[in-house]
């Protein structure tokens, strides 16, 4: 005889497979060596021609792939991005690849709310409560942080999200946001990829410096936000 809650499991459940499927795949078919380093500077100039010759297409195409792959978590995101600003270019690049990635980790955080977090919350409810608060209490300024500090992965900030009670729209608008500024260096760093020898030349001192200041960002604005409310 079902239990009372088996009618909402089995959907859950295929839900799961279809993502574990699809990762799966990708690993099978081996889909990751065309985001691999030689297999990109070989076709850049191909990849080129091809956006000249049909750029509404490839910019669809690249979108859909961008999407599909944070979505699923994929760690390709870093190398994609790069490919989009060699292809797109500066500001075309950074458009499309802030709105793929805003909505493939949003996509990320609605699918790991559907799969666990009920269960997560009741099973550990008591020692989640503070979490829980402090979410609600500052959730979008620690998601902004998280965002803005690359040292956190991005697919665990998608899943651990979507634990949470943070709402959607909340979730989506702070991730865009925190997202542009760390975006928008890479597609710097990517214009470049023609001309780059190995993949330690993405590493450059102004890079790293870049990154260094994108995490003191959030605390000026923690003391600026401080010392305002005291005024």
């Amino acid at each position: 005889m079902p239990t009372p809650n088996s009618g909402a499991l089995w959907p859950r459940l295929l839900f799961a497979l279809g993502i574990l499927l699809a990762v799966g795949l990708f690993y099978a078919l081996g889909l990751q060596r065309y985001v691999s380093w030689d297999y990109i500077r070989s076709h850049l100039d191909e990849w080129r021609a091809e956006v000249d010759a049909n750029l509404l297409p490839s910019l669809a195409l690249f979108f859909v792939v961008y999407v599909v792959v944070t979505a699923l978590s994929l760690p390709v995101a870093l190398p994609l991005t790069l490919v989009g600003a060699a292809l797109f270019g500066r500001w075309v690049g950074t458009g499309v690849i802030s709105l793929a990635s805003t909505l493939g980790a949003t996509l990320a955080f609605l699918s790991s709310r559907y799969l666990l977090r009920d269960w997560v919350q009741r099973t550990f409810a008591a020692r989640l409560e503070p979490l829980n608060r402090g979410v609600e209490r500052d959730g979008a300024f620690y998601l902004f942080t998280l965002r803005l500090v690359p040292a956190v992965p991005f697919f665990l900030i998608n899943l651990g999200m979507g634990l949470t009670p943070m709402r959607v729209s909340t979730y989506a608008l702070v991730s865009w946001v925190g997202m542009l500024p760390g975006t928008f260096l890479y597609v710097n760093v990517g214009e470049e990829l023609s001309t780059l020898e190995s993949p330690s030349g993405l590493l450059s001192w102004q890079v790293l410096g870049s990154l260094a200041l994108l995490g003191v960002v959030p605390l000026v604005i923690r003391k600026l936000l401080q010392w305002s409310g005291r005024r």
